[in-house]
């Protein structure tokens, strides 16, 4: 022990000088500073330059450097040259070159795009990107991409997840400001508590992904980037409303606090009223359930990470939510549990919190601490089933960051994963003789180490990144998780991606396959679950090209992910039963994507995808195919705005193959469903009228008004032994039209 603190503080106290000088480019806009992004730096009288990073950031190399002053750049923007001489982090602010202010408004125009700049394939899904669409929960910011599919989980609640790679939800990390905030009890309805004008951005990864998150990311992450305090709007405030009646309402507000006004936060406030009742395919049940949520949201901000000294974030978040859905006559106040009138109601209040502190010692060595907590407390019916489940969670992570030699990025430290779930099931009455109610406590304590490596050579064209962590869970033993990813720049057009590793994860059964709960079926637990494990591979290729006023983007990738344990609720052994047990067997998940984007002029923007997935288990020495995975999807998008950045019109559509779906053949004949659904297209439609700090958006969803046809199985019978919602695999309310109102003091 002694000698690895002695090593600890070596590694502290190792100097080296500087190799390179940071820094962050602003430019002035009406009183204020913005972050120009696409800006360019460079050392006075050489060739020796970088363009600023999406998030003003750059890093200019000194090898070789002499006379240190830079020089930046911006179009719309003063050139200025600044003496860093001495200095490690310099701060640009540029003034709006006057000449050009009656001609051009300079703006942040550009949409989703793949960073450049990360080292796994990483699409970067920003401000502009959300606001082509309504964007009114996280689950709704994918419409303009091809990387995400949101899948209805439970037609009833209108619960979603968001898959990757034709994989469940439960597979890819989903991160709040780069912690791991929705896990367990809080995954079948967190997403969708994020309201969209909380967003900064949304970084989708696919495949691998860096340790220093975690175990769990086998098939991608998600990272939810909240709006930065310093960065925000001082005021914003949303008012949005469907041609179902469902409304929302958000406000943010922004300031600097302290005497010293060193202190950053913001406070966002966000609720939705819940929609009439609807029934626009007569099946007896609501089209969309009815939703009531209140949700608060503080983040704090203190110092910047990358300068010296002692920085730190903090951020609270409380949210209360109700979901009602059912036959047109549930009452939730007076019928839950009842065995006459078909219901499920939904309600849970969850308080989280996060912090992330950083001391950096010099520009070489820097210590991060960040702790994130969880309290979920839901209750639940599902028509005559009753369950409620209460989840604590903790994550610890400390580790010390090092550059070691010139750019090479050494990160290593301990995380501890702390979660106590406990879930009870019963049942008000059982004629159907199910024998699972009871109680299940599902936990992890589990501590880890980790380590990661970025290696940058040859002017960042040849990143690698190495790392790998031990886990030791509480009753399976250690799991080694070994990753790695790869960028070569290999030149200024084409970057080639590559990345491997694994990844595993703990079940928990009935926060995250909600249907077992609403199925008729008799859930029967064959053995004890094992963490889920698997291998991730991936190549891509991104080629950039400019041709006059035109810019463009073609890009392509494939991914394979291979279990070694997998669990997936088994309907086919038994038609009135669904088995519990792991699956040791081949099963696989192949995804090939290939998109193009295009943008005009600055004014017209154009994007395209295709996907083919084929996603499979071997049974019995047959190919099975897993139910809700289209063999082909494809994406089309569309988005003009006019010069003056006045109005602007987006469009989107998309077309699904068939799917495979659940098998229903031993059914009475009334309650069967085909095995493949039906391949479909939706199109939506929404434009936007800025005036001012005013903007007025409405848009059409599902304009074609397209819908599954009977979605629910035996929704007549809805307390008879093959009532059934697992074969949701389209549209199930029609065509949706809204309206909605920003306004906004920069």
């Amino acid at each position: 022990m002694r000698r690895v603190m002695a090593l600890f503080l070596l590694l502290l106290s190792v100097h080296t000088h500087a190799q390179s000088v940071k820094g962050k480019l602003f430019g002035k806009n009406k009183g204020d500073k913005e972050i120009l992004p696409g800006g360019m730096v460079r050392w006075i009288g050489t060739n020796i330059a970088v363009i600023v990073n999406e998030n003003g950031v750059f890093d200019l190399p000194l090898k070789g450097i002499t006379d240190r002053r830079i020089i930046a750049t911006n179009i719309g923007y003063v050139s200025d040259t600044v003496d860093a001489k001495g200095k490690t982090y310099v701060s640009i602010l540029l003034e709006r070159d006057a000449n050009e202010l009656d001609a051009v408004t300079v703006t942040d125009r550009s949409g989703a795009y793949m960073s450049r700049l990360e080292v796994g394939q990483t699409e970067v899904i920003n401000q502009r990107e959300l606001t082509k669409a309504a964007c009114c929960d996280l689950a709704g910011c994918f419409g303009t991409q091809a990387s995400v599919q949101p899948q209805t989980t439970n037609v009833v609640t209108n619960a979603k997840e968001l898959r990757i790679l034709g994989l469940s939800g439960v597979y890819n990390q989903v991160l709040t400001d780069g912690l791991p905030m929705i896990l367990g009890s809080s995954y079948t309805y967190g997403i969708s508590t994020y309201p969209g004008t909380m967003v900064n951005k949304v970084m989708v990864a696919k495949g691998t992904t860096s340790v220093l998150q975690g175990f769990e990311s086998i098939s991608g992450q998600i990272n939810i980037v909240t709006r930065d305090p310093d960065m925000a709007d001082k005021l914003f405030l949303n008012a949005y409303i469907n041609s179902f009646g469902e409304k929302q309402l958000n406000a943010n507000v922004a300031a600097k606090v302290g005497k010293n006004k060193k202190w950053r936060t913001l406070l966002a406030l966000h609720t939705v009223q819940p929609a009439g009742k609807i029934d626009g395919n007569n099946d007896g049940f609501l089209d969309l359930p009815q939703l009531t949520r209140y949700m608060a949201y503080n983040r704090w901000q203190y110092g910047a990470p990358d300068k010296r000294g002692f920085s730190t974030q903090i951020g609270l978040r409380l949210t209360d939510e109700r979901r009602t859905g059912g036959q047109i006559g549930y009452n939730d106040a007076t019928d839950k549990g009842s065995a006459t009138v078909y219901g499920q109601s939904v309600q849970f209040t969850q308080p989280e919190a996060y912090a992330k502190s950083t001391y950096r010692f010099s520009d070489d060595h820097a210590l991060v601490f960040s702790v994130s907590g969880q309290k979920h407390d839901q209750k639940s019916w599902f028509g005559t089933t009753k369950y409620t489940a209460k989840q604590e969670l903790l994550s610890l992570n400390l580790q010390h960051e090092w550059l070691w030699q010139d750019k090479h990025l050494l990160k290593y430290g301990a995380s501890y994963r702390y979660q106590e779930l406990n879930e009870h099931v019963g049942f008000i009455t059982n004629d159907l003789n199910k024998t699972y109610a009871g109680d299940y406590r599902t936990y992890l304590r589990v501590p880890g180490v980790f380590a990661e490596n970025a290696f940058h050579w040859d002017k960042d064209k040849f990143v690698l990144i190495t790392g790998a962590r031990i886990d030791k869970h509480q009753k399976w033993g250690a799991f080694f998780t070994p990753r790695g990813m790869l960028k070569y720049n290999i030149d200024d057009h084409n970057t080639l991606r590559a990345s491997a590793g694994s990844g595993w994860r703990q079940v928990n059964l009935f926060a995250e396959q909600i249907n077992i709960l609403v199925s008729s079926r008799d859930a029967v637990f064959a053995e004890t679950l094992k963490p889920e494990q698997a291998f991730n591979w991936g190549l891509s290729h991104q080629y950039r090209f400019e041709f006059g006023a035109t810019t463009g983007t073609l890009s392509g990738d494939f991914y394979s992910t291979r279990f070694s344990n997998q669990f997936f609720p088994d309907y086919y052994a038994d038609p009135t039963k669904v088995v519990i047990r792991n699956f040791e067997g081949v099963s696989r998940s192949n995804g090939l994507q290939l998109e193009a984007a295009f943008q005009f002029f600055r004014q017209l923007e154009l994007r395209a995808a295709y996907n083919y997935l084929n996603v499979y288990r071997i049974e019995s020495g047959e190919k099975v195919r897993l139910p809700f995975n289209p063999f082909n999807r494809a994406m089309a998008a569309a988005s003009f705005h006019t010069l003056n950045d006045r109005w602007q019109f987006d469009v989107n559509t998309h077309w699904f193959d068939k799917m495979k779906l659940p098998d229903t053949h031993t059914n009475p004949e009334q309650y069967r469903r085909p095995l493949y659904s039906t391949p479909y297209l939706t199109l939506n439609l929404q434009a936007t009228f800025r005036w001012k700090r005013w903007d007025v958006y409405a848009g059409c969803e599902n304009i074609a008004n397209y819908r599954q046809p009977k979605p629910i199985i035996s929704a007549d019978n809805p307390f008879g032994q093959y009532f059934d919602l697992s074969s949701v695999w389209g549209p199930t309310r029609g065509r949706e039209l809204y309206l909605g109102v920003r306004y906004a003091v920069k």
